[in-house]
């Protein structure tokens, strides 16, 4: 998954935003899909996180090598955050968290909490108020997460790993959100900087962790490169930066909302997982949970 930040460059077309918006979210789905698919398999999460970022750290390399490592006039602490929360401490954890969670669950637990977590720490630690709509859309989001738990508290499908850890991701790509904004890098020096860092840090576990990369099946390597390192790692942040230049940022983000309906559908069509009516109900809610938060509603009501 990525993140952009608003340009300054002409707004393009709504339409080209809609569509590329809409690709972001998709690749997210992918994303989603893909790395539950393989978590457990031939390729650890080690090897997973190698494509998901080292790819993209040598495509971004004229990017790095320019600010480099440490980037004059951006904050340690910032930087430092934002690695944490979307680099590799941030897959690991995540992809730990998937080795039994179903994806459409998934699609619930981490991008439809996202938005939860985001506001919540901007609440507690940057003082600001969500409005009715934003309020509205956090409690919804928080009964999304809890028919999940009322539903398979009895079936069991889901353990407490499900419930702590993803939602533990969230809480650390809110934080990287907020540090990137803060941070006062563009979207491509920031992705490079989180690219980077995060292939050192899998560099650094190698010799501990060991990797399957090379023996792996190609097929399922290949499709890794792909997803992770290809669009997850790199389309996704170009994308959701044009989406941002013509959407704007409240409505570009409105577009998430779609997230955990698309997981759910493609976890049931591509990893045959099943799809009960709680959990077509808990993505439905999340994802207007996650179209209210955005304050797109709140905009327009306010016209």
């Amino acid at each position: 998954m990525s993140l952009a930040s608003p340009a300054t460059r002409p707004p393009l077309s709504a339409g080209l935003g809609a569509a590329s918006a809409l690709s972001v979210v998709l690749i997210w789905a992918a994303w989603l899909i893909s790395t539950r698919h393989s978590v457990g398999s031939s390729l650890a999460a080690l090897d997973l996180s190698l494509l998901r970022y080292g790819v993209p750290a040598i495509l971004l390399s004229p990017f790095w090598l320019k600010t480099g490592l440490w980037p004059k006039g951006t904050p340690k602490w910032a930087l430092v955050l934002m690695v944490f929360g979307s680099g590799a401490p941030f897959f690991h954890l995540v992809a730990f968290g998937m080795k039994s969670t179903p994806a459409s669950a998934a699609g619930v637990l981490l991008p439809g909490v996202m938005p939860l977590a985001a506001a919540l720490i901007g609440i507690a630690l940057l003082g600001e108020r969500p409005d009715r709509m934003r309020a509205l859309g956090m409690a919804a989001i928080l009964s999304g997460g809890l028919l999940l738990l009322l539903s398979n508290l009895s079936s069991g499908q889901l353990t407490w790993m499900s419930y702590v850890i993803l939602p533990a991701g969230a809480a650390l790509w809110a934080v990287y959100t907020h540090a990137f904004r803060k941070s006062g890098l563009s979207a491509f020096e920031g992705g490079a900087l989180i690219c980077v860092w995060s292939t050192i840090i899998n560099l650094a576990l190698m010799p501990f962790l060991g990797t399957h990369l090379l023996t792996a099946p190609i097929a399922q390597t290949g499709l890794q490169f792909v997803t992770q390192g290809l669009l997850s790692g790199l389309l996704a942040t170009l994308l959701y930066g044009t989406a941002v230049r013509s959407l704007g940022g409240t409505q570009a983000a409105a577009y998430t909302a779609v997230t955990p309906v698309a997981a759910a559908i493609g976890g049931a069509l591509l990893l045959s997982e099943p799809l009960g009516v709680v959990t077509v109900a808990a993505a439905l809610v999340t994802g207007a949970g996650v179209l209210l938060s955005t304050g797109l509603l709140s905009a327009r009501a306010g016209r």
